[in-house]
């Protein structure tokens, strides 16, 4: 009994992960993506550069400056006194300022502004494609812990098995060739436990590798979520739809989309004439005077026009690239669907009739060898039917996970969990 005991323990220990014993809280998703979203590094690049856009708008606000000009004329280098070439100099100093018309400003504050929305959707879309390679490694590590534990319930189980075996083989029921074959089968249940281990440590570490946690040891960290599968219903249309509003690399096309047209009324405004108007004021040893400055450009040969055949073809463009875009999710939809509600039509029959038909099997071809009405053959291919049925289930689990993070990775928010 107590190597029995001493045997359970070490099972035990191996499971847990063989040297030391984690007694870390287990992360839920919002944990592991708020981390995530704390700590990775394109994240954060890619906030940095939605505020550098926010800086753009400021200097897209900025009026031109004035202009202080200064004058110092009408010297007498030769008069009939040349020690004094000043005496009848005149100042002239002026000020002057640039009006811009025809909305110049507000057109640049605009396209600025269209421009930091563009760089938010983009930071969104980085952030949607980020979070479909977490879940998918957070789901991987999911399938490697329900393995793990379906590896150690088959050991145990497997070794009740040689306990009994080996009382029969005390007691003449099987003979020793029987039981020695019987141990030998043990052999890949063990390996089944280390790969299993090997499998979840990997996972763990591609987890935190994404997190970016350069903290928290692999022995560490542990996650929890729900490892199975749900009948949701949902519409296909309504996917489409729900993908529409929530893309943000549609969102950024229609934002690319509005710029475009922005900056072609700013290329057909910059093609205008601005006046410069400002005082002038005179200063001379027998008079003071002011006056006005007027300075109109002629624009005979640059009117940006070059500006304005590009910013509307541009508009063009960007149309082209927003059509494909729709066309792209509406595909990335629906394949995703069909690919969630496959893998449930594969599911319902193993939930339903396959599992519990492997474990019958089992069970009863267990009873029947112990009792000597099955062969040793048949006890073993039982044994490894319902290994292979659970396992079959549990990797299905993991593809129909995985398919519901791609379907809400295509609607662009989640619709399924």
């Amino acid at each position: 009994m107590l190597r029995r005991i001493w045997r359970a323990l070490g099972l035990q220990l191996l499971i847990l992960g063989g040297s030391s014993i984690s007694f870390a809280q287990a992360l839920s998703w919002e944990q592991v993506h708020e981390r995530f979203l704390a700590n990775n590094p394109n994240v954060l690049a890619s906030r940095i550069f939605v505020r550098e856009a926010q800086a753009l708008e400021i200097t897209a606000g900025l009026r031109p400056n004035p202009q202080l000009g200064v004058v110092l004329d009408q010297f007498h280098i030769f008069s009939p006194n040349p020690l004094q070439p000043f005496n009848n100099a005149q100042w002239t100093p002026t000020l002057t300022q640039l009006f811009e018309r025809r909305h110049k400003r507000e057109l640049r504050v605009d396209s600025a502004r269209l421009g930091t929305s563009a760089a938010g959707s983009d930071e969104l879309d980085l952030e949607r494609q980020l979070t479909f390679n977490l879940r998918t490694a957070f789901v991987q590590t999911l399938q490697a812990k329900s393995i793990l534990e379906l590896a150690g319930d088959n050991l145990n189980y497997y070794d009740e098995v040689i306990r009994v075996n080996g009382e029969r083989l005390k007691a003449g029921d099987i003979s020793q060739s029987d039981f020695d074959r019987i141990q030998l089968q043990r052999v890949q249940f063990e390996t089944d436990l280390i790969n299993a281990q090997v499998s979840l440590r990997t996972a763990k570490i591609v987890l935190l590798s994404i997190m970016n946690d350069r903290v928290t040891g692999v022995d560490a960290l542990d996650v929890a979520g729900d490892f199975n599968f749900k009948e949701t219903i949902v519409l296909q249309q309504e996917l489409r739809q729900a993908a529409l509003d929530a893309r943000p690399d549609l969102s950024t096309a229609t934002t690319a989309l509005r710029k475009a047209k922005v900056d072609n009324k700013l290329a057909w405004a910059n093609g205008s004439w601005d006046p410069t108007v400002g005082l002038e004021y005179q200063r001379t040893q027998l008079d003071n005077t002011a006056g006005v400055v007027l300075g109109l450009p002629i624009r005979i040969f640059d009117k940006n026009q070059g500006e304005k055949v590009r910013t509307q073809l541009d508009i063009q463009r960007v149309e082209k690239i927003r059509d494909a875009i729709v066309g792209n999710i509406f595909r990335d939809v629906d394949s995703a669907y069909e690919v969630v509600d496959s893998t449930r039509r594969l599911l319902r029959p193993y939930r339903d009739r396959y599992l519990p038909q492997s474990q019958k099997v089992r069970d009863t071809v267990s009873f029947a060898y112990k009792n000597g009405g099955a062969s040793l053959l048949d006890f073993l291919d039982a044994q490894k039917g319902y290994r292979d049925a659970q396992l079959a289930y549990r990797n299905l689990i993991a593809s129909y996970l995985n398919a519901v993070s791609q379907l809400n990775f295509a609607v662009g928010r989640e619709v399924m969990q």
